[in-house]
Formats: C-alpha cells, structure tokens, sequence
C-alpha cells in the first residue's frame, strides 16, 4: 500500500474519531502529494513519496521558528502537525549507521587518513548513499570530524 492510500486511510480514522487537528494535518500531506503527482504525472516512488513528507517537516519546523514566542498557538499547532507527519517521515539513519557509510566510502577510495582536500571526493561518493535517509547537515558534521 502506498503512502497516499495509507494518509487517506489515516485520515478517515480522524474524520471517525473527531480528531480535526489530525485530519487538517493529514489533508494537507495528502494533497502535497497528491500535486506532486500531478506535477510528475505519474505515480511516486518511496523516494519521492518521503520528499514531499520531508520538505512538509521541514516547512513546519520554519512556520514554528519564525512564529513570535507570544503566539503559543501557532507553536502549539505546528508541534501537533510535527507529531503527525513524524508517523510517515522515514527513519533517519543514526550517527553510527552513518559512520559505518563513510567507513566503506572511505575503503572504497581507498583513503585511509582522510584529509581536508578529500571532502569532496568523499561527499560526492557518499550523498547518493545516504540521500534521504540522513540529515545532510549531521553527515557534513560527521565528514567534518574525521577530517580533522
């Protein structure tokens, strides 16, 4: 069952259980990916599919940040909407399951002490692993360390 079948499953539990705020949040997942969809015209893959969810997280991480402190109910809503698309966002790799990528990207190379000129050689080889199952800044992070 894809993502789309499974929201639209999850919201007419909401609309059954009264829960407005659930169902707003899971209406609007849907019609983003809906519209990418429509946009691709064809069906999503997995990939895509956690995209939309992710760059749906990440806008309302920026709505909550942005909100004035005094608004608590901006903030309030935006963290009930994180609980909600946090159900289908996929799960980010650990700092250790990242790790143990750069250690085979690494071997790969052929780079046993890595050194600042070979960021790039390293990042180009190791974002397509880890592409939309880490946070890119926490794998720039974990390059930066064992560089120096």
């Amino acid at each position: 069952m894809g993502k789309i079948e499974e929201i639209r499953a999850e919201m007419v539990a909401a609309m059954k259980n009264k829960d407005k705020e659930r169902k707003e949040t899971l209406s609007m997942l849907l019609a983003a990916l809906k519209n990418k969809a429509i946009d691709k015209r064809a069906d999503l893959t997995e990939a895509e599919e956690y995209e939309v969810i992710k760059k749906e997280i990440k806008q309302t991480k920026e709505t909550m940040e942005l909100a004035p402190p005094e608004r608590t109910d901006i903030i309030e809503q935006c963290r009930a909407r994180l609980a909600v698309l946090g159900e289908f966002a996929p799960k980010e790799m650990s700092e250790e399951e990242i790790r143990g990528v750069i250690g085979e990207v690494l071997a790969a190379l052929g780079i046993e002490t890595p050194t600042g000129r070979d960021k790039g050689k390293i990042m180009k080889e190791l974002m397509p692993r880890v592409k939309g199952k880490a946070d890119g800044a926490l794998v720039n992070k974990i390059v930066g360390d064992i560089l120096t």
